[in-house]
């Protein structure tokens, strides 16, 4: 079976798009998903329609977290000068029982497919929000060890990454909504499990919509924007 591998999604509709149009084409069958579903930019309700279309696995990233922090209050405005107003509509808009759905995904989740264990976290299998890079040593990197995974798919950095140790994969499949390497377009990665193959992929899409959105919405964090298109 070939999965989509995704992280960090970040309410990026478009993005999204793009990318499971990309995983049909190259017939995957699932889509496991990393964390950080929402956050952002403002597509959360549109982001989880297109995954209730496949067969998805996911789990909360700090993003997912925050909502938390938001619903208690004293957290809401330093949030939002951070983040923009995402996840402040996500509150506002989204029905109860969809933000109770996103606060209540796990961390971490153990998943099988054809014989292959796969690990999925967001930061690390033991903490949520712990960022691990491109250029971590070995001693870093050992956080994302276990010997009883084929596979660990983790994210939180928006960088793609693939290491191999001995026959496992450590996988940061790279942002599908706001990837942070200066390479514009919706990251991913495809696995498939018959051979054990990891492919890193990203797909181009229009990000004009959503930059006109953050604009309008956001227009005192130039961040949401510049991130999208920037290459040096």
């Amino acid at each position: 079976m070939r999965i989509a591998l995704l992280a960090d999604i970040h309410g990026n509709g478009p993005a999204l798009r793009a990318v499971l149009q990309a995983a049909r084409d190259a017939g995957a069958k699932q889509v496991l998903a990393a964390g950080d579903l929402c956050g952002y930019y403002y597509d959360t309700a549109d982001v989880l329609e297109q995954l209730d279309q496949w067969t998805w696995f996911g789990v909360q990233g700090n993003h997912e977290g925050m909502l938390q922090a938001l619903r208690d209050g004293a957290e809401a405005e330093p949030i939002r000068r951070k983040y923009g107003s995402a996840l402040n509509l996500a509150l506002r808009d989204l029905p109860a029982a969809t933000l109770d759905r996103l606060r209540a995904l796990p961390h971490p989740l153990w998943h099988a497919v054809d014989g292959k264990r796969i690990l999925i976290c967001h930061g690390a299998p033991d903490a949520r929000d712990r960022y691990i890079y491109p250029d971590a040593d070995e001693q870093k990197r050992a956080a994302l060890w276990d010997s009883e995974a084929d596979l660990t798919l983790f994210g939180h950095t928006h960088y793609p990454v693939l290491w191999r140790v001995g026959q496992r994969w450590i996988v940061n499949p790279g942002s599908v909504g706001q990837p942070r390497d200066r390479q514009p377009g919706a990251c991913w990665a495809l696995y498939d499990a018959a051979d054990h193959s990891v492919t890193l992929r990203r797909e181009p899409y229009d990000p004009q919509p959503l930059l006109d959105a953050c604009a309008a919405r956001d227009p005192d964090v130039p961040y949401l924007r510049e991130v999208l298109i920037r290459t040096s």
